[in-house]
């Protein structure tokens, strides 16, 4: 891709669309960009799933510490990540942009390309989208559809009191890669390895699949505002109480808890079935009847990321 930031001014939006239609070729099934509406086939037994999400300059990522190649990877990840927390397969993908005036030469191919390399890895197909400038920030507007069978998508709301609440990573990671680039950057091999955590999660589409194929997995969601705040979107959704550990192996460093965008899955699962899950997982509570969150271990009441 050619097309830098100077080149919209020269070029014009189409042009700019045309040099992102050279980056993700079309499949056969699916007729993407190029028209008013993308058309995706519809197949029997099969549910169309569909989420968004904005990432917002100095809400979401701060430009100057950014990477455009991770900004552009990330802005699909997390998406990815509300697909996985249904149990569901992503299809496609829709973007859309405003862009500020003052984005460096080359920025543009370096985002569309960690947003192309995200998609080929997730298998998603990026079929259109929008494109309009901004007096003086980024913003960032992602859509994905995705499908899983009829039925079988994992929500919030059937968590049961006795089920085991589980994680399938490490939480923290994120927040303390934050602070590392708030703080001046990577000193060493770990550091960088948790700013990569923050810029580059991993959305756990397959994890998210396996666990919706078992029976004793009854509610499900995606880390991304801080487990301490997440975790009561099932309490709420599911009209229960929550015991949970303040102090897990799960847990790395203060903002475990607090902090956000783990983009690992919540879930809630029978005991019975605990043992047997196909997928790593830590267990770091416990599902009650009580309707109140108790944090073992801790007077503190934790509350995760708020938007507002």
């Amino acid at each position: 891709m050619t097309y830098m930031k100077e080149d919209i001014r020269s070029g014009g939006e189409f042009g700019f669309i045309s040099e992102i239609r050279k980056m993700f070729p079309e499949k056969t099934s699916i007729k993407g960009i190029g028209d008013d509406c993308a058309i995706l086939p519809q197949r029997s037994g099969l549910s169309t799933l569909m989420s968004t999400d904005m990432l917002v300059e100095d809400i979401h990522f701060i430009l100057s510490k950014t990477d455009p190649f991770r900004l552009g990877w990330k802005s699909l990840a997390v998406n990815l990540s509300d697909m996985a927390a249904m149990g569901g397969k992503p299809v496609a993908s829709l973007l859309s942009l405003a862009l500020p005036s003052n984005l460096p030469a080359g920025w543009l191919e370096r985002f569309m390309e960690g947003y192309r390399d995200i998609s080929a890895r997730y298998d998603t197909v990026l079929a259109g989208g929008d494109t309009s400038s901004s007096k003086d920030r980024l913003f960032i507007s992602v859509a994905v559809v995705g499908e899983c069978p009829e039925g079988g998508a994992l929500t919030r709301a059937g968590a049961r009191p006795g089920d085991l609440v589980c994680v399938t990573g490490i939480l923290g990671e994120s927040a303390a890669g934050l602070d590392i680039i708030l703080g001046g950057g990577a000193r060493n091999e770990e550091d960088l390895r948790l700013v990569r955590r923050h810029f580059m999660p991993e959305p756990r589409v397959r994890e998210g699949q396996l666990l919706a194929s078992v029976p004793g997995v009854h509610s499900m969601m995606d880390l991304s505002d801080g487990v301490a705040s997440d975790i009561r979107r099932i309490m709420e959704e599911s009209s229960v109480g929550a015991e949970m550990d303040s102090r897990n192996p799960a847990y790395f460093g203060e903002h475990a808890l607090d902090g956000g965008e783990d983009y690992e899955l919540l879930f809630t699962v029978d005991p019975s079935a605990q043992k047997s899950l196909p997928v790593e997982h830590f267990v770091i509570g416990k599902i009650t009847d009580s309707g109140r969150l108790v944090w073992r271990d801790s007077d503190r009441d934790f509350c995760g990321f708020r938007h507002f």
